[in-house]
């Protein structure tokens, strides 16, 4: 299939693809969805209203970022939404504080075409629709010799030209992990010497970042040469500054899933089970990898190279990230913030 006609694929033609993979339409209810709200118009072109036509419901949104939307939900002791959208680290808190309800298989048979990493990455409970990598960008006009391991961040030669995220983002505590890990032993069961390892780096530190846009405005005007980011950020980066590149690391990218779960309290569950499966649907997958909306987790998907090239995709590429222990991580992450704050000043 061409990437004009992908393009052209939406409305009745998407509908015409995903049907078939659909149980039976339901009575006009509403949905609720908590999201992001990111690619808003694509959203609506791709999901929201060919969804909404083929469930005969309306689809009504909580938009806004991980935290404050899992503490919504909280609040409301899971109840307010149908569907929630979520990264893997704010999931895994979800999933610990009891918010969530496992996720029926059988009424989302589109789980089963994922690659294994995202069919059930905590269990029970919901799967990823978008697989995503934390990694090193860098300026390769700059930067020499180019980047290839994460114990590169520590060098001498990139002293005052990197960025952080910062410690409550979802790349920020992976950080420490990397720290733990250049000191050969566990962050979990021996912290100090990682600790030690992060205050070794902070000369090399310009600024730790919060957002995506903070990041890319910092390579932009020069102050930095080097940073953490996760892909999807990739595309605006290197349309800011051409020059930028993917490092490609010898010790490997560490993986991001972006996951979808169903509430405690949720009032339409075979709705939300329906929506699931729908998102899943390899078509879809298809069309929302090639218009840029969120790289593909289905195992049979097939991209143009152009739109591959941006995404983390492919069964090699997936098969050889990290995976981080979120439960742990989480558990730890309030005397890290603290610890964080210490050697950075903040």
């Amino acid at each position: 299939m061409s990437l004009h006609s992908l393009k052209r694929l939406s409305g009745a033609a998407l509908l015409t693809l995903t049907a078939a993979a659909m149980p039976q339409l339901v009575s006009a209810k509403t949905l609720t969805i908590s999201w992001w709200g990111f690619n808003g118009d694509k959203l609506n072109e791709f999901i929201v209203q060919p969804f909404q036509i083929l469930c005969g419901c309306e689809l009504v949104f909580e938009t806004g970022n991980n935290a404050d939307r899992l503490n919504k939900l909280r609040v409301r002791d899971g109840k307010g939404v149908d569907v929630i959208y979520l990264t893997d680290s704010f999931s895994q808190i979800g999933i610990e504080e009891g918010l969530f309800q496992p996720v029926d298989r059988a009424l989302a048979p589109n789980i089963a075409g994922l690659h294994d990493i995202a069919q059930a990455p905590q269990g029970a409970y919901g799967p990823a629709y978008t697989i995503g990598r934390v990694g090193i960008v860098y300026d390769s006009a700059k930067v020499t010799p180019p980047i290839t391991h994460w114990n590169d961040l520590w060098r001498a030669d990139l002293a005052a030209s990197i960025s952080l995220p910062g410690i409550t983002t979802t790349a920020g505590p992976m950080v420490v992990m990397l720290a733990g890990d250049k000191a050969g032993t566990s962050v979990f069961a021996d912290p100090a010497p990682a600790w030690a390892e992060v205050a070794a780096l902070k000369p090399n530190v310009v600024k730790n970042y919060n957002t995506g846009s903070e990041m890319i405005n910092l390579f932009s005007t020069g102050e930095i040469t080097v940073s953490l980011a996760q892909d999807f950020s990739l595309g605006q980066l290197q349309a800011a500054v051409p020059t930028v590149v993917w490092a490609k690391l010898e010790d490997g990218d560490y993986a991001t899933l972006n996951t979808v779960n169903i509430p405690k309290g949720a009032e339409n569950v075979e709705l939300a089970h329906q929506f699931i499966n729908f998102i899943l649907d390899p078509a879809l997958q298809v069309v929302l990898g090639e218009q840029g909306v969120d790289a593909p987790s289905g195992r049979n998907v097939v991209l143009s190279p152009e739109a591959a090239a941006k995404w983390t995709y492919g069964a090699e590429m997936i098969a050889g990230l990290k995976r981080i222990d979120y439960a742990a991580m989480n558990a730890a992450k309030a005397g890290w913030i603290d610890r964080w704050n210490e050697v950075f000043g903040m």
